[in-house]
């Protein structure tokens, strides 16, 4: 039986990246899987861009990995630019947009916000038509084949839901910048990897406490931009938009 976990979004957030792989090696599980979104928000996107990078077998590429590295006038984006240094910004334009394979005779593809853009919000409260289009074809290098399994990150919120025809659709939610609960959040897959004909499969949603006062102290010592926003989004796992009034959109970047 092979076991790999699945990460997401960790958002610049060491102390929360740093429990997370405590737990995945603790359990033994030495294959992981990174959907993107290594940057921005938190004031360590150097750090955990590194970790990814030292302890991941395959990272692709997140909506704040695809922008960062573009010029920009926006304060909040030169400094997290700042942070990253020229060689993490080039290997971030250098990613990839989607992971796939098979497990137990299920062709599994993984990306980090659609198939067909990393900027396309879909959530948990989305129509049904909405989620069956993520099984559709990807516009980026990938196989003929369409998906049994599809698993994606992007909106920090987990959930794993059954799509017509018996398709499993799940949400990691977020290593450093979890909304939907003040905790980590990651993924493990069960199964044969690589193998085509039936067999046993499962999949487990793990959250992890950290130590989210030492994330919000490493923020102010950065002098980050954004500061207030961030602290609260740790420790409430409340968006900030929509404690400021506004209506999160599909589309939108968090």
């Amino acid at each position: 039986m092979d076991h790999i976990a699945v990460i997401s979004d960790l958002h610049g957030n060491v102390p929360a990246l740093e429990a997370v792989l405590d737990d995945i090696h603790a359990r033994g599980i030495s294959r992981i899987l990174c959907l993107g979104d290594l940057v921005g928000k938190g004031p360590n996107s150097d750090r955990t861009l590194d970790l990814a990078r030292e302890n991941c077998e395959k990272v692709i590429r997140g909506n704040w990995d695809d922008f960062l590295p573009k010029e920009s006038d926006q304060e909040v984006i030169r400094w997290h630019q700042q942070v990253l240094g020229k060689e993490r910004l080039l290997y971030l334009e250098s990613l990839p947009n989607v992971i796939e394979f098979y497990m137990s005779g299920r062709f599994i593809r993984l990306f980090h916000a659609s198939p067909r853009s990393l900027y396309e919000r879909v959530q948990p409260w989305d129509e049904e038509e909405i989620k069956k289009s993520l099984f559709g074809p990807c516009v980026w290098e990938s196989t003929l084949d369409l998906p049994q399994i599809v698993g994606y990150g992007d909106i920090h919120q987990a959930y794993l839901d059954q799509v017509e025809g018996g398709r499993m659709l799940f949400n990691t939610g977020s290593v450093g910048n979890p909304l939907d609960l003040p905790q980590a959040s990651y993924v493990i897959l069960h199964g044969e990897e690589d193998r085509r004909t039936d067999g046993l499969f499962g999949m487990e949603f793990v959250r992890i406490p950290y130590d989210i006062e030492q994330a919000v102290q490493q923020a102010v010592d950065s002098g980050m931009p954004q500061l207030e926003d961030y602290a609260a989004e740790l420790r409430t796992a409340v968006y900030r938009g929509l404690r400021n009034g506004q209506v999160t959109k599909r589309g939108k970047s968090k």
